[in-house]
């Protein structure tokens, strides 16, 4: 009688499987081409009237001067804006009044000769080629 490792092993029954493309060898599909909103060198409309900062910026400005003055080691932009960023969190809200209230005065004045802006433009007083 023979054992197990003496006898061929019967063989299984396999399924073929149809080839499988490799990534390499597929056709690239074609990038699509961008629409151009504008063309590259400008910078859009200089006259337009520029947006005002968040409160948060007027409080790093008035922050970044005290920091300076109390750690006149320390240079890195990095380190400064960290401490602002824990600082401006830690604040209650009533600190943060003055400065909500700067950004909201600016804001209106921005509003204001954003208004202008578009009345001028819509009126063809801002022309393209006077630039």
């Amino acid at each position: 009688m023979k054992t197990r490792s003496q006898t061929t092993p019967k063989p299984l029954n396999t399924v073929r499987l149809p080839p499988v493309e490799s990534p390499r060898s597929r056709p690239r599909p074609k990038p699509k081409p961008r629409p151009e909103t504008r063309k590259k060198g400008t910078l859009g409309d200089l006259r337009r009237p520029k947006k005002p900062p968040t409160a948060f910026f007027y409080f790093m400005e008035d922050f970044r001067k005290t920091y300076q003055e109390e750690n006149p080691s320390v240079k890195a932009m990095q380190d400064v804006g960290k401490a602002c960023g824990e600082k401006w969190n830690k604040m209650a809200f009533e600190e943060k009044v003055k400065y909500y209230d700067l950004a909201t005065e600016r804001r209106a004045e921005f509003e204001k000769a954003m208004a202008q802006y578009n009345k001028k433009k819509i009126n063809g007083e801002l022309s393209e080629e006077s630039e």
